[in-house]
């Protein structure tokens, strides 16, 4: 069993999203009873931090809160061939779909991808997926999955505007130029009529982009229980565990804490679980930690200034720990 200590300080990432379909109350932990009642949150203004998650009713420590399915979801580049290209399940053996290059677990998720896979399949993406892999970037590429996703009627192109976004640096946006270049370039090429590509501006590709870089997670799966999940998250891992990035809704409202209450956790897929980490009272706030939560307060303050806009007036920081 690991210590409190390092259950309560385990990495965890950013932020989410809004919509019944991807939200639910559905518990598939043997150690968590099915319940059908709504989740014990509402989503309400804060003080200072605009808006937040608060408990409706007091949750005890290792609950599941609620779960999430992503909105929007996209491999790593590196892992494209190991894990499902819909809900980045690692893959196993020789099971699964093998589909136009990429790697679907089951036949339901290879349905499920027809959202954008259809429109996907029709470009050719090599000069994009270069540009990025080059770089280092992955939410141009989620950018581009949702933009199929709007093509192929899945999605409304303002789906995203619900969530905060971040400022953006003058360097930001000259990189971004080039990328929103590539991505019109491959839609072109593939013969996407202008009319259906109206949404897709520059202004709408800033705009999401902008949002992505503050509400997506990194996803790092723990392929097996919950337990293996925690005892793999106590330092952070490097870029090449993440087996992908998703987008949710509900859990974008979580508010960050050095000392959180709570944590989303990825256990074989991209399905989310937010847990509690220790006993929470009605009425209060639920936070998360965006970050490495082991690291001193300097370096806390400086990535989370540079990486999500703000100053950390937790109490953690205000004491200097």
């Amino acid at each position: 069993m690991l210590s409190a200590f390092k259950r309560r300080h385990a990495p965890l990432y950013l932020r989410h999203l809004l919509r019944s379909r991807i939200f639910s109350t559905g518990i598939s932990d043997k150690s968590d009873p099915i319940r059908s009642d709504p989740p014990p949150i509402r989503i309400a203004h804060t003080s200072s931090a605009g808006r937040g998650v608060f408990a409706t009713r007091a949750i005890t420590a290792g609950d599941t809160i609620h779960s999430a399915k992503p909105l929007v979801t996209h491999p790593s580049l590196s892992r494209l061939h190991e894990v499902c290209y819909y809900c980045l399940r690692r893959k196993k053996g020789e099971d699964g779909v093998d589909t136009g290059g990429y790697y679907f677990c089951s036949e339901s998720c290879r349905e499920n991808s027809m959202a954008f896979h259809e429109v996907e399949n029709r470009g050719d993406w090599s000069m994009l997926n270069e540009y990025c892999r080059s770089r280092g970037l992955k939410y141009p590429l989620m950018v581009k999955r949702l933009a199929c996703m709007v093509l192929g009627g899945a999605v409304s192109s303002d789906c995203l505007d619900i969530l905060q976004p971040t400022s953006l640096h003058f360097e930001m946006l000259v990189e971004m130029e080039d990328e929103y270049k590539l991505l019109r370039s491959s839609f072109k090429k593939a013969n996407i009529a202008d009319n259906a590509m109206a949404f897709l501006s520059k202004e709408w590709y800033i705009n999401v982009l902008a949002r992505l870089r503050v509400n997506a997670f990194r996803i790092e799966l723990a392929c097996g229980s919950y337990e293996d999940l925690l005892a793999s998250a106590v330092a952070l891992v490097g870029d090449d565990a993440a087996v992908g990035n998703a987008v949710y809704i509900v859990s974008s409202f979580y508010n960050h804490d050095c000392d959180p209450n709570a944590h989303i956790v990825w256990v074989d897929s991209a399905d989310a679980k937010m847990k509690a980490l220790r006993h929470i009272e009605e009425g209060e706030e639920l936070r998360i930690c965006y970050i490495d939560a082991s690291m001193d307060v300097e370096a806390r303050q400086k990535i989370l200034l540079e990486g999500f806009g703000f100053h950390c007036n937790c109490l953690r920081c205000l004491y200097g720990e």
